[in-house]
């Protein structure tokens, strides 16, 4: 019920003596014993995630999913699975993709793929499309996600789905509509008898959208009430302050969270405040600070592929000037401008198999994301300081694994398999329970 009403210290309190086992107990106990264990395990995992304590979020409800699968309790685990990719966000996007993935087909093997035990999961994996720029994909799973919740269903997931809905609408440039989606969003939060880590990412990205569409008053008005100097708030500023052409000022806002004493959430809050630094730069003539910021913004988004800042903020505008000057991001570049433009040949609805990233040695993905680059083979390796003839080793070995003859077939089989945007190695669900 605390989960339900968005009460987590309800949830942590009533959570926080877990049933164990107990010796010499009957049958009949240890099984009723080992429901409620699972149970509890299902609500503090669910709430740790959206208290946006990932870790531990990720540990209980692996455990939980452990326990249900071993008692026979198959909606349960499912349940228990559906969160688990929201919490495995922070590893990888690509994880939570996978693990999302995991659950619906767990969810559909019992006929519960349309049911709300599910729509966490259908959630999840719309964001990860989102986050990495597959729109139409991610409005499709998030409509999805729609349909299985019902009214009264829990709050957490209502507030990710309004979220999702207006970040896609907003990277799309639909900006009235992204307000709306954030409003919504806002009022779930302003329901809920916690505070769900996410609501803070819905009232600055509504004052951000305020700024860019020209309600600068409203935006400036709504920031002052938060009395927020978080990491988030700080890029709603600095939003406002590029609407009224303040360059300087929107550094300023910016300081704090790109020299890391301003609290922040996890490394989107810094892509986003690199890329409205790149904007302010830009704004104040001096490029070569803008080329710095969007270089930053890439670095955090290259584990990823993350579109979403990018298109948000605008600054992918900036981007085809870093790509002349010559840089190792260059297949990510190349991603998002194909985006935006809507030029993309195959628009990332080829999943990564993963017995490509078990074939390619780190080395070689290294290698491989030069590829897209001007860089000769020699410039290659003085950047990773190795010698040419390394380069021309890991070069044939690329060649041979995805079956091109050459660099640029290499780019686009690297692109379509999602190899060139970030391709940090997963842990299958069982892993995960191993540990």
């Amino acid at each position: 019920l605390a989960r339900l009403r968005g009460h987590f210290d309800g949830v942590l309190d009533k959570a926080g003596s877990l049933p164990s086992h107990i010796a010499g107990a009957s049958t009949a106990g240890i099984a009723l014993t080992s429901d409620l264990r699972s149970v509890a395990l299902f609500n503090l995992g669910v709430t740790e995630a959206w208290l946006l304590q990932l870790s531990d979020g990720e540990r209980h409800l692996g455990e939980g999913a452990a326990l249900a699968r071993a008692i026979d309790r198959p909606y349960l685990e499912v349940a228990c699975l559906a969160y688990l990719g929201f919490a495995s966000t922070a590893h990888s996007f690509r994880l939570a993709r996978r693990r999302s993935e995991e659950a619906i087909a767990a969810a559909a093997r019992h006929g519960w793929d349309r049911q709300p035990v599910v729509a966490p999961a259908l959630a999840t994996l719309a964001g990860t499309k989102i986050w990495t720029g597959d729109f139409d994909d991610g409005e499709r799973w998030l409509n999805r996600a729609v349909l299985a919740i019902e009214a009264g269903s829990e709050p957490g997931v209502r507030l990710l789905i309004h979220l999702l809905a207006g970040a896609a609408r907003a990277a799309r440039g639909q900006l009235r509509e992204a307000l709306a989606e954030f409003d919504s969003a806002r009022q779930v939060q302003a329901a809920m008898a916690g505070v769900h880590a996410l609501g803070s990412r819905a009232t600055a990205w509504t004052i951000a959208t305020m700024a860019r569409l020209g309600m600068l008053q409203a935006g400036r008005e709504m920031l002052k009430e938060t009395g927020d100097e978080t990491g988030e708030f700080r890029n709603a500023a600095a939003a406002i302050q590029l609407a009224e052409h303040d360059g300087e000022g929107a550094r300023r806002s910016l300081a704090p969270v790109l020299d890391g004493t301003a609290q922040v959430n996890p490394y989107l809050t810094l892509t986003e405040a690199s890329l409205l630094d790149a904007l302010a730069c830009h704004d104040l003539g001096d490029e070569r600070a803008a080329r710095a910021s969007l270089k930053r913004a890439l670095e955090f988004g290259e584990q990823d592929g993350l579109i979403l800042p990018f298109a948000m903020t605008g600054a992918w505008k900036l981007l085809p000037g870093v790509r002349q000057q010559g840089t190792s991001h260059g297949a990510l570049i190349t991603e998002i401008i194909d985006v935006m433009r809507g030029t993309a040949a195959d628009p990332i609805h080829r999943e990564l198999d993963p017995r490509l990233v078990d074939e390619l040695s780190a080395s070689e993905l290294r290698v491989l994301r030069y590829l897209p680059t001007n860089m000769t083979r020699a410039e290659i390796a003085s950047e990773l300081s190795v010698s040419p003839n390394t380069i021309s080793t890991h070069i044939r070995n690329i060649y041979a694994k995805l079956g091109v003859t050459g660099r640029s077939a290499a780019v686009q089989r690297g692109r379509e398999l999602r190899l060139l945007a970030g391709a940090r190695p997963f842990l299958p669900v069982d892993a995960l329970i191993d540990e």
